[in-house]
Parts: structure tokens; sequence; C-alpha cells
């Protein structure tokens, strides 16, 4: 079995997230997530222009009024938030399982191995790509300043 693509193993990741997030607002603590910015609704949506900047996994950093702002509702967190030197105003909507780590004091102290993209697709992972935390892994390792965060 494959726990990247197990249902019943993604409820428990998602509740992980919802109890870290809630104990970081409970004690006022700014934070980071990296996540799937696919799954990531922007309200009103984002222009092209600013769009074009993120990469498939982004970093948001929740600080200040973004922090005030943010909670956790039907399995996503939602905050506000300014983008580009313009401070375009959105209010981002995250599905919960596409968090790929949470991010403190800038280390990574929670990694989803939940594969959001294939979970409800089927439980038969013999021909999927598991290969895709790696990648997530490569990703986040390519900011020189996160390179010694973890050892390959």
């Amino acid at each position: 079995m494959n726990l990247s693509f197990d249902a019943d193993f993604a409820k428990i990741m998602k509740q992980h997230i919802v109890d870290i997030l809630g104990y970081f607002f409970d004690k006022n603590k700014n934070f980071g997530i990296l996540c799937k910015v696919d799954k990531v609704e922007f309200n009103p949506p984002l222009p092209e222009n600013i769009m074009a900047n993120f990469s498939e996994l982004t970093l948001f950093f929740l600080a200040g009024y973004t922090f005030e702002s943010a909670y956790v509702q039907d399995d996503y967190l939602i905050f506000e938030a300014g983008f580009g030197s313009e401070n375009f105003g959105s209010v981002v909507s995250v599905p919960l399982l596409s968090i790929v780590h949470i991010i403190y004091d800038d280390i990574p102290i929670f990694v989803n191995v939940s594969d959001i993209d294939k979970i409800h697709i089927s439980n038969d992972t013999k021909n999927l790509n598991t290969n895709e935390l790696e990648g997530s892994i490569d990703i986040f390792l390519s900011n020189p300043e996160n390179k010694d965060l973890f050892k390959k």
C-alpha cells in the first residue's frame, strides 16, 4: 500500500494540518506554507503577470495582516494577501491537502505525503508516479536558503 494515495491516511494528514495551524493561531506564531498553487483559489483572480511568477509549489508566509486574516474553514486555509509591486489584494483559499510543507522559523516542521491529485482516482498504485514528493523536495532545496534545512 502506498500511503500517498490512501484516502484514510489523507484524512489523518488533513487533521494534522488543522491541528498545527490551530496551534499557530492560538500561540500567535507566524508560519509559512508550501503548497500546490494550481489548487489555490484567488478572489479576485490575480492578474496574469503576477500568476506567472508562481512556481508549481509556492511558499506563502503568513505574517502581519495576512496572519491576522487567516482561518481554517471547510477544508481550506483562507487568508487575505497583497501580491506584486502594486500590492494587488486577494482572498486566498488553500485546500488543506494541497499544503505540502508547513514551515516555522525557516524549518519545515510538517511534510504532507498525501497526493491530492490522485487520492480519489484509485487505490491501485502500480501505475502511479511516486516521485512527486522527491520533486517537491528538489524544488524546495533549489532555493539556496533552504539547502541546509535537510539532507537528501
